[in-house]
């Protein structure tokens, strides 16, 4: 108890309570704004966080990442267009809902969901993380090793669209963290002539680059729509009604558990919870029929999960020093420019950080629900604002926050070059999340690696005869099996299918018949060989 008064004493000092308002308040209005996010905001905001305290910028930012999941669900109720991806779920009965003129209920209960699911993730991590980060006090270089490739195995399963393409995006950024100088012996890699290249990649550089820089060229592409102009403002009565609070109290609790206990899991963000979620719920409830045309447990469930998982995701941050999550790997960058290595001893060394944190959480929960339910009318006016508007001052903010950094327009280009890069992968269906997460694991990983074969003498057996690392291993490995068992039923599916086609064309010279013996026409041949 005294360690959490502790965290409210600096989390309610004005200047962290300042932090925890306009984080807050920039969070839900980027929420509200499709085709931004937590990771491209925050990315944006990393410069500008170099004259704060620690504990000031992850407070800020932090409040930024909570805000997003407020406000991504005013477009996904009014517009059916997420505001960031976790909303994408709530789009599916939160739109149907304001089509029917329940635009209000379904907003009041998502910000009701979205304060319970995240004060039970919060009081998980404020009891969980510490005893968390006293068993960490025992794990060495082999489980840190094997924990970094687990991570970056499941975020990549996890992360949706092809696993494989998801590997090359990891394996390209474990590349881009062995250059500069080698973390055990000193040498230089990879750097060729250039003296900038010696102390490798700045990580504030690459994230702005491919979230900030990519994401706004990959919303500015040819064909994409710029949906500001389209705006309902027609709300109603945003409080819910006791039956829609009866119907969705189920709901809220089965999500606030789930999406706890996701957020915990490597790559479990915002969308695997809520689609966990929404399928729990069609599930268990009574008129499954509903779901799709303006059930409002499938808004309540869904909200609540993710932003219950976006709160339980900094348990392994703060506890272990591992993000598991692609918007927290961006709070851990933060820490590390600060001076600060999350991890075991982080709540020992830095406590007015990890506490102070956890109880600007609880402020930054309540600031939230007060402005979700009474101003949800004026954020939705952001709305109005096109994104072909935003976007320049987007980039110029951007690439002037990095110069501040160092006075050196070398970040600069490599955030330029890198905003093309991700704008290249988003094209071509590469996910972005496995390579961010590689490059800021990947000394975690490297250094753990190395110092483990030094221990063993160069044997790899100290990997398999310690019970920790052999049982993460053995899920690694379980991964990999399962994605190729299921690559090699995906093909062997495409083959039978491909000879049953190849069967059904071999048709007589003249074609197959009609019932009365005349010969069919082109058409038809072509429709009785589909059938």
């Amino acid at each position: 108890m005294d360690a959490i008064l502790h965290g409210f004493s600096v989390a309610t000092e004005p200047i962290n309570l300042l932090a925890v308002l306009l984080g807050c308040i920039l969070g839900i209005v980027v929420g509200v704004l499709p085709g931004l996010g937590p990771i491209t905001t925050i990315s944006i905001l990393i410069p500008f966080t170099y004259a704060m305290s620690p504990a000031t910028a992850i407070i800020l930012l932090a409040g930024v990442y909570a805000g997003v999941m407020y406000g991504g669900t005013v477009t996904s109720v009014l517009l059916r267009l997420p505001g960031e991806a976790a909303s994408v779920v709530t789009a599916i009965d939160g739109y149907e809902m304001a089509r029917r003129g329940r635009a209000g209920p379904a907003l009041g209960i998502s910000a009701i969901g979205s304060f319970v699911g995240a004060t039970v993730a919060l009081v998980g991590l404020t009891f969980f993380a510490p005893a968390l980060a006293d068993l960490a006090l025992h794990l060495g270089p082999p489980e840190y090793a094997t924990l970094a490739i687990f991570g970056l195995m499941l975020i990549a399963y996890l992360g949706g669209g092809s696993f494989p393409k998801a590997m090359v995006a990891a394996g390209a950024g474990l590349f881009l963290a062995t250059v500069g100088l080698d973390p055990i012996s000193g040498a230089v890699r990879f750097s060729g002539d250039s003296l900038q290249l010696v102390d490798g990649f700045e990580v504030v550089a690459i994230v702005l680059g491919l979230f900030g820089i990519g994401e706004v060229l990959y919303n500015l592409r040819p064909g994409s729509k710029d949906d500001g102009d389209a705006v309902t403002t027609k709300i109603g009565k945003v409080f819910p009604s006791r039956a829609d609070l009866r119907r969705s109290r189920g709901a809220i609790g089965r999500g606030s558990v789930l999406g706890t206990l996701v957020g915990l899991v490597p790559g479990g963000g915002g969308l695997v919870s809520s689609l966990v979620s929404y399928g729990v719920e069609r599930r268990v409830a009574k008129h499954p029929e509903e779901f799709g045309k303006g059930a409002i447990e499938g808004v309540a469930g869904p909200e609540t999960a993710n932003n219950a998982s976006s709160t339980s995701a900094f348990v392994p941050l703060l506890s272990l020093g591992i993000p598991f999550n692609v918007t927290v790997s961006l709070l851990f960058s933060v820490l590390l420019v600060h001076g600060i290595t999350p991890g075991p001893q982080l709540v020992d060394e830095h406590p007015d950080v990890f506490w102070g944190v956890i109880a600007s959480m609880y402020i930054g929960n309540i600031v939230l629900l007060i402005l979700s339910l009474p101003l949800i009318g004026v954020f939705v006016q952001i709305l109005r604002l096109k994104f072909s508007v935003l976007a320049p001052l987007i980039v110029t903010v951007s690439l002037i926050g990095l110069y501040t950094i160092d006075n050196n327009t070398w970040s600069m280009w490599v955030a330029i070059t890198f905003g093309v890069v991700g704008y290249l992968m988003r094209l071509w269906g590469f996910p972005l999340g496995p390579m961010v997460l590689a490059f800021i694991l990947g000394e975690i990983l490297e250094s753990a690696l190395r110092q483990s074969l030094i221990l063993s003498g160069g044997s790899f057996d100290i990997f398999v005869t310690r019970p920790g690392s052999l049982t993460i291993l053995l899920l690694v490995a379980a991964i990999i099996f399962y994605s190729v068992a299921s690559l090699l039923r995906a093909r062997a599916k495409r083959e039978r299918g491909g000879a049953v086609s190849s069967e059904s064309s071999r048709a007589p010279e003249n074609g197959p018949s009609a019932p009365d013996g005349s010969a069919l026409s082109a058409g038809q041949h072509r429709l009785v060989e589909k059938k």
